[in-house]
């Protein structure tokens, strides 16, 4: 199975704020992370990148 980790993006701070996404869902400036033992989170912002190699998606901050 592939997992990323989600880094939340405020100006130069990178903030750690989930493990083990399995399922990244967006609706309009809202995204939903469901990790792999179905434990969910929801943060506003959008999404600059997504790199598998590295096992991580960044979100920009709202």
């Amino acid at each position: 199975m592939c997992e990323i980790n989600v880094f939340l993006l405020r100006g130069d701070e990178r903030e750690r704020i989930m493990d083990s996404v399995a399922k990244i869902l967006v609706e309009g400036d809202s995204i939903q992370l469901t990790g792999i033992l179905g434990d969910k989170m929801t943060v506003g912002g959008s999404i600059k990148e997504v790199n598998f190699s590295r096992g991580e998606a960044l979100i920009l901050a709202k």
